[in-house]
């Protein structure tokens, strides 16, 4: 594949397995404890254990259908100068709390029906339609397939490098047809409790299903807002939001849905999930912003998912160049430029 080159360039460095990098963490420790002896046997088995689970990760990958998609010649791996995030590690480490708090997500998946999915277009549009994911897969319903490479920025202050592939959120807004009153996109996901775990069990704070998020209508129309079928050259994985997800790398990860059945356009600003349980750590803009803290841990640096390393964040995740003009005459502390709070 063939992919212009940006002008932006930040340094890169080659992926490492996720199991290699915890052992390897959990090794170095033992040893600067003393003592080692005693406790190098079960580290090792630890580090045995979490290579073959890992491995078993990796073979339910290998069962993923093999999407066909042309790059975009905008957004290529070179484009941040930095490597792909290595596959499997994005595979075992998720967010997905419909299923489990925890990181280990492909555990409690597997029961989860994402075949066959549709998910509808509706509001305040001229003409409501519904979409089956099985014709966007074969580029029968929304065009062509693209793979675009996104940096993906956790609210946790963890990163990745993803390729995903799918068609830009525009033309799903567009194929509905805003009427001119539309201000704001809602969109909804799943709710399937006799298959999701978390949605029968999960905490009291959680207890506010179907996800929920909000965008304003230009952001929705942004170039860089995508709706990802694949990544790594095949369909989504389970824990990874199949069979449909959002992805706005400009802004925090939970800002963009998983397994989506419902897309609303609106007059008023929708609820947000996130903002309805905690008002006072996350807001409805959700831009990445270094500078602005969240109110438990600060956002100044990530560290890379699979490898460790420790980078500085970028201000709106490094997209500055495609989205910063949403925001255009907002100071710097008006909560719709950066994270914010009680917006």
């Amino acid at each position: 594949m063939r992919w212009r080159k940006s002008s932006i360039s930040l340094p890169s460095a080659d992926p490492t397995p996720e199991e290699i990098f915890r052992c390897r963490r959990t090794l170095l420790k033992a040893m600067g404890l003393g003592g080692m002896a005693g406790t190098l046997g079960p580290l090792l088995a630890a580090c045995d254990l979490w290579g073959r689970e890992t491995r078993q990760v990796e073979d339910t990958l290998v069962e993923l259908r093999t999407l066909k998609a042309v790059p975009n010649q905008t957004f290529g791996p070179d484009q941040l100068g930095q490597p792909l995030t290595e596959r499997r590690a994005t595979a075992v480490v998720n967010n997905f709390y419909e299923f489990t708090t925890g990181k280990d997500v492909w555990r409690y998946v597997e029961d989860f029906v994402a075949r066959p999915w549709r998910f509808e277009v509706s509001g305040l549009v001229e003409r409501p339609v519904t979409f089956d994911v099985a014709d966007i897969l074969a580029g029968k319903a929304l065009g062509e397939l693209e793979e675009r490479l996104y940096r993906f920025r956790c609210v946790e202050a963890w990163a990745m490098n993803v390729p995903w592939i799918g068609v830009p959120f525009r033309r799903v807004i567009e194929a509905a047809r805003p009427k001119p009153e539309a201000k704001y996109v809602r969109l909804i996901s799943f709710l399937q409790p006799e298959k999701a775990p978390g949605q029968q069990s999960g905490a009291p704070y959680l207890r506010l299903w179907p996800y929920f998020e909000g965008l304003t209508l230009p952001e929705a129309l942004n170039e860089t807002a995508f709706l990802a079928v694949g990544m790594y050259g095949h369909e989504l994985p389970k824990q990874s939001g199949a069979p449909v997800r959002l992805v706005l790398p400009w802004k925090y990860g939970y800002k963009g849905p998983k397994s989506i059945t419902r897309i609303e356009l609106t007059a008023e600003r929708p609820p947000t999930f996130w903002n309805a349980l905690a008002p006072d750590e996350y807001d409805f803009w959700s831009n990445v912003d270094p500078n602005t803290p969240h109110p438990r841990w600060s956002q100044a640096t990530e560290r890379m998912l699979g490898t460790g390393e420790r980078r500085p964040t970028l201000p709106f995740n490094g997209y500055g160049k495609f989205v910063a003009g949403l925001y255009a005459g907002l100071g710097k502390n008006d909560p719709r430029y950066g994270f914010g709070l009680n917006a």
